[in-house]
């Protein structure tokens, strides 16, 4: 038997104490965006340390001004070395009335067409992803003795906050994180028989837009009409976003984004890709981009812009008829560059976030730059403005992070 025959059998005989592992790790509320969740996500990343620490890693979680970064080191084979990245951070539960169960506590469900899936807040973003690699890693050692190559795993605790605290530390410690080939662990497969390679990733812009008009709560009875109402304001300003077509209409949204390549639509165009299973899967059916677009154009080769979370005024049941003093809104625009690229004969994965290029195991040229330079951009820090609406005189403020893909 091979040695990898014999680590594949090891991963196969150990499955139920991994899942334990995973288990453990899914129940930890390690939501990093909430400041009352900072103690589990802390205690998610010692989790991490004790565990890689356990199978032969030299491990330590690093602080940051936000959440601790965990990196590993077990180079004692010669030769290439692997930068692998995953996050242990997760987004928030809410509602929790649309949850069938608790969310931290993870349970396997079988599906209807007899398939099985892990039930649970991070399974597939991204715990069940690193601990993939991490199982791999402690299979390969149990066998041999050791790893193939020289490894550095990087777990990172902001990725769902947009990282800003990740370039500088990578900066910082660029001589222990260099290697000649970068992994991001934080993707899609085609189909569970099916691996698949992302070949590009969205970068991000993010905005918080608050209008504000009077200083204090109206009576709408006693203010309406006469006084600016900043919902109906940023209803229409959301309304604009976005013309008949499904097309972006913020100014210079598009400037410098690449037309797909025929050769690159093609490929697509050849995959075994329903849109209408697609979009079927989560209770739609028209897609609502860019008309002249595919799905698989939409998701993987054209910029978007989301609005990811908007309030104003009373939010309990009920009715409260007052006028609020401001509402806000929050977005997200993205994008990815498209480069051309060579297809193996295996198919990629559909994603609403990246775009694939199909194969067995392997990585991009560009992810190992990123590796050997260990300096991927990622938000830089918001930069606040105050505007006045010209239509009502109502003061709007506006928070920025810019942020670019990773190479």
């Amino acid at each position: 038997m091979s040695k990898l025959k014999e680590v594949l059998a090891r991963v196969d005989a150990d499955i139920d104490a991994a899942l334990d592992r995973l288990f453990e790790v899914l129940r930890i509320k390690s939501i990093s965006t909430d400041p009352a969740y900072a103690k589990d996500v802390k205690a998610c990343a010692e989790w991490h340390v004790a565990d890689l620490a356990s199978i032969g890693f030299t491990a330590a979680a690093h602080a940051t001004p936000g959440h601790p970064i965990v990196v590993a080191h077990d180079r004692s084979t010669p030769g290439p070395t692997a930068l692998f990245y995953g996050h242990y951070d997760v987004q928030p539960v809410d509602p929790l009335e649309r949850w069938d169960r608790d969310p931290f506590d993870p349970a396997i469900e079988t599906r209807e067409d007899g398939t099985k899936l892990i039930r649970a807040r991070g399974a597939a973003d991204d715990k069940g992803q690193l601990m993939t690699f991490v199982e791999a890693c402690r299979a390969w050692k149990a066998v041999t003795g050791s790893l193939p190559i020289g490894v550095t795993i990087l777990l990172e605790g902001e990725e769902e906050t947009g990282g800003i605290n990740l370039p500088p530390f990578m900066k910082a410690h660029a001589g222990e994180l260099r290697a000649d080939i970068g992994l991001i662990c934080d993707t899609n497969m085609w189909n569970p028989t099916t691996p698949a390679i992302q070949t590009m990733l969205r970068g991000m812009v993010t905005e918080e837009v608050i209008i504000r008009a009077a200083d204090r709560d109206l009576h709408s009875g006693f203010y309406g009409s006469a006084a600016a109402n900043p919902n109906r304001i940023l209803a229409r300003i959301l309304a604009d976003l976005h013309d008949d077509s499904g097309r972006v209409t913020i100014p210079g949204f598009y400037d410098g984004v690449p037309e797909l390549p025929e050769s690159l639509r093609a490929q697509w165009n050849s995959l075994d890709f329903d849109a209408s299973a697609f979009l079927g899967a989560i209770g739609l059916s028209v897609p609502a981009g860019e008309r002249d677009r595919t799905v698989l154009e939409m998701v993987w080769s054209r910029p978007t812009a989301e609005i990811n979370g908007m309030g104003g005024g009373y939010q309990g049941n009920g009715f409260k008829t007052v006028i609020p003093p401001w509402p806000r809104r929050r977005c997200r625009s993205a994008w990815c560059s498209t480069r051309t690229r060579r297809r193996s004969g295996r198919r990629s994965a559909p994603s609403s976030r990246r775009a694939s290029r199909p194969t067995a195991a392997s990585s991009s040229s560009a992810t190992a730059r990123a590796a050997r330079s260990a300096s991927p951009t990622r938000p830089r820090p918001s930069r606040r403005r105050r505007r006045r609406c010209p239509t009502s005189g109502a003061r709007t403020r506006r928070s920025s992070a810019a942020a670019a893909p990773f190479p």
